[in-house]
């Protein structure tokens, strides 16, 4: 009779561990970001500026922005179905996200992005007093 194979047994890698992990398929976090606008309008220039500030400050090293300028590339609009611009749209990860304006309000920017979790808005505590007549 043959004597099994010793197998070294380690522990199972937790869900945290796994998710941790890099897979040489995958980039390592790269945030995909591209922004439409038209020109060197202020409201483009000012988007472009408050979108690096942003970028620098929440995904310092792990983003990648490519900006389309509409003017010169007008059919380039189709594509990410761009209405209004300034327009950034999020290709990674996914999902696609989009965010529209010249991205000045940090908060609304970082939950779009879904960088920051939507607070819900506080709900004042209704109580009701009940006062029978005697």
């Amino acid at each position: 009779m043959k004597k099994a194979a010793k197998l070294d047994k380690q522990p199972p890698f937790s869900l945290q561990e796994i998710s941790e992990q890099k897979s040489p398929h995958q980039p390592a976090d790269v945030w995909n970001l591209r922004l439409y606008v038209a020109g060197q309008t202020p409201r483009s220039i000012a988007a472009f500026a408050n979108l690096k500030r942003l970028c620098e400050e929440h995904l310092s090293g792990r983003y990648d922005i490519e900006v389309v300028d509409l003017v010169k590339h007008p059919q380039l609009a189709a594509g990410d179905q761009i209405v209004a611009i300034p327009t950034l749209v999020r290709k990674l990860p996914e999902p696609l996200r989009k965010i529209v304006g010249d991205l000045r309000d940090t908060e609304r920017v970082l939950v779009g992005l879904q960088l920051r979790p939507a607070t819900p808005p506080d709900h004042p505590v209704h109580s009701t007093v009940r006062i029978d007549p005697e």
